[in-house]
């Protein structure tokens, strides 16, 4: 029988596999549960609007259903063109989207919302990096997809793998790229004191 001292400190309200190896990195035990929520996804949405609503709607989820754990909510997506590009439905949208960014500079968003529903805690954060990808021809486009499963990322590329086969450059933090910016991440636990 689980009581409230079984309840986990820090719950990860995602299903992203990126994030709970990165939040793993910061060394603190915590348990996952995916909200069940329906995110919001227009394209021509504001994007620090769209990955601060998305993170905050996952958290305040889970964060009802354990009010006295910490949770924590993200929400990433890729800009270009005014246009949010987020998950590719299908190869042929992957493919697309990939074009897009080709020879160009987009920005990659990343939402932060921590709550704790028994005192009312919460702390929203936004972060942005720049990336730069190489022109890319259809063949670099061909291999890149044989190589990387791209349908569950954002913009349909994984910094985090054969990178050197798309991306020229970047700026700012790697693993908000990835999907979890930790820098800010490890500060926002740090105030919370649930890290030292």
């Amino acid at each position: 029988m689980s009581g409230p001292a079984s309840e986990p400190a820090l719950i990860l309200a995602s299903a992203s596999p990126r994030r709970r190896e990165l939040l793993a990195t910061l060394g603190l035990p915590f348990a996952i549960e995916v909200a069940e929520v329906v995110e919001f996804e227009a394209a021509d949405a504001d994007p620090r609007a769209l990955v601060a609503h998305n993170a905050a709607l996952k958290a305040d989820w889970v964060a009802q259903r354990h009010p006295a754990a910490f949770v924590l909510g993200a929400d990433t997506t890729v800009f270009v063109d005014g246009t949010v590009l987020n998950k590719p439905a299908d190869l042929a949208e992957a493919r697309a989207m990939l074009r897009r960014l080709a020879g160009r500079t987009h920005t990659v968003y990343t939402g932060l919302a921590f709550r704790r529903a028994a005192d009312g805690l919460r702390w929203d954060e936004g972060v942005a990096s720049e990336v730069t990808f190489h022109e890319l021809d259809e063949r670099a486009i061909d291999s890149y997809l044989e190589k990387v499963h791209t349908l569950d990322k954002a913009g349909s590329y994984s910094i985090q793998e054969h990178r050197e086969l798309i991306v020229a450059g970047y700026q700012g933090s790697f693993s908000n790229i990835m999907g979890l910016p930790l820098e800010a991440t490890k500060q926002i636990l740090t105030r919370c004191g649930l890290l030292v």
